[in-house]
């Protein structure tokens, strides 16, 4: 072999295991952890129906769709990306997705079967006395199975999710992140459309930014948290002489 291609040769074969070298460093700083914010929406405003599906539950009343809307275009507005999109399977949850969906063409929700709503241990007896414990067993186990996937830091950059879920869901994962008892989770109130959101930081504490905002929607369209007057968007009777 000529002098000159092995001295080609040779310079190759350092590249190839400079490159080696330095590959597993790269992969860890690729994945090093990185804070992750979540954003939770809560359904719009809808009606109770007996005759809806009993899992799925009625669909958004008028007035909740245009919650919806107003909280979309809310959404649209804040300066980030969401890296993920995720959506309870409950029919007003699904309802508010997809009219938030409107806003990001292009973009697809992931149902996720642990945002459905249901009643977690509560420190209100009076409350409890009319729930099955195995069913608020079940509950806490499914909000705690929610809170381990998602509420963690990123890996390797930056994100930002968007769960649309429910009032329970929200106020159980707020007590998560805050590290206080997870029974006082009926002690907060969240109104229909609102905007929760909770930064993991790399280091995997956290920070509760906003709970229950409702600073997108008029006065006369909030729902949902206690105190709120029963609404709708009927025409009113116009008051004559």
């Amino acid at each position: 072999m000529p002098l000159r291609d092995t001295s080609a040769m040779n310079r190759l074969l350092q590249c190839l295991c400079f490159l080696l070298l330095i590959a597993p460093a790269y992969a860890a700083e690729s994945q090093a952890p990185a804070a992750r914010t979540i954003v939770l929406v809560r359904h719009g405003y809808y009606v109770p129906d007996p005759a809806a599906d009993e899992r799925l539950g009625p669909h958004l009343a008028p007035i909740g769709v245009a919650q919806a809307q107003l909280v979309g275009a809310r959404l649209a507005g804040l300066p980030t990306r969401f890296d993920a999109m995720y959506v309870s399977p409950v029919q007003r949850a699904r309802d508010t997705a997809a009219v938030i969906a409107g806003n990001f063409p292009g973009r697809r929700f992931e149902v996720v079967d642990d945002l459905a709503e249901c009643t977690p241990p509560s420190r209100r007896a009076e409350i409890m006395v009319h729930e099955n414990p195995k069913d608020l067993a079940a509950c806490k186990t499914q909000f705690d199975r929610l809170f381990a996937r998602y509420f963690r830091p990123a890996a390797g950059h930056e994100r930002t999710d968007l769960l649309v879920c429910h009032g329970n869901v929200i106020r159980y994962l707020v007590t998560r992140a805050l590290g206080v008892d997870t029974t006082a989770w009926l002690e907060m109130s969240v109104g229909n459309a609102s905007i929760t959101e909770i930064r993991i930081e790399a280091d995997g504490s956290f920070k509760v930014i906003a709970v229950g905002d409702v600073g997108h929607l008029p006065p006369a369209m909030l729902t949902g948290a206690t105190g709120d007057s029963e609404r709708s968007l009927a025409i009113p009777p116009l008051p004559l002489d």
